[in-house]
């Protein structure tokens, strides 16, 4: 007879998602394995067989949080610059712990625990694919395109990053906001 799986990926899913919920909460230097663990309803011996330790647990939960961006990035990739760009805005908002520990710099005094640097370097892949391509076709102005990508990945960036810091007048209709600084981004940079 064989042994039941006892640490499959949902369980594995859950832990990602509760250490993300807690670091955003907590700060990552004030969680502990077994707050996660009660908090995913398992025990510490789970973290230990799927992770290894805290630090390997805390950069599983940034790589996952950088994987789940790069899928729904080349999800709305056909789509072009602006889906791209209402994409970001959708993603941090649905996954706003994630995003707050990617980006929020809350890991940078943990650097054992800092994101795979071939997953977190793959998550801006299809913004320079279809900067790269929309060069090509004559739509975009010529630059270097890494260049232009980290541009356009720094102002969504910044405008999303306000929005979840809730900076800004308080009658700020943010998706209205949003939505005309992509249009202004992408008439800035069409050739």
């Amino acid at each position: 007879m064989a042994r039941p799986v006892l640490h499959n990926d949902a369980l594995r899913q859950d832990l990602l998602t509760a250490t993300a919920d807690l670091v955003a909460r907590e700060g990552p230097g004030r969680v502990a394995l077994r707050d996660v663990a009660a908090a995913a309803q398992t025990s510490t011996t789970a973290i230990y067989s799927l992770f290894g330790g805290k630090s390997q647990l805390l950069t599983a939960v940034m790589d996952h949080g950088f994987r789940s961006f790069h899928d729904s990035q080349q999800a709305a990739a056909p789509g072009g610059l602006r889906s791209l760009g209402v994409a970001y805005r959708t993603w941090a908002l649905e996954h706003q712990a994630l995003y707050r520990l990617m980006f929020g710099g809350a890991m940078a005094a943990y650097t054992e625990c800092q994101p795979s640097p071939e997953v977190a370097a793959g998550a801006m892949a299809p913004l320079v694919e279809a900067v790269a391509s929309a060069q090509s076709a004559g739509t975009l102005l010529q630059a270097p395109v890494e260049a232009v990508a980290t541009a356009i990945w720094g102002q969504v960036h910044g405008l999303v990053s306000l929005e979840l810091a809730r900076v800004g007048p308080p009658e700020t209709d943010w998706p209205a906001a949003y939505s005309s600084a992509l249009d202004a981004m992408i008439r800035g940079w069409t050739a």
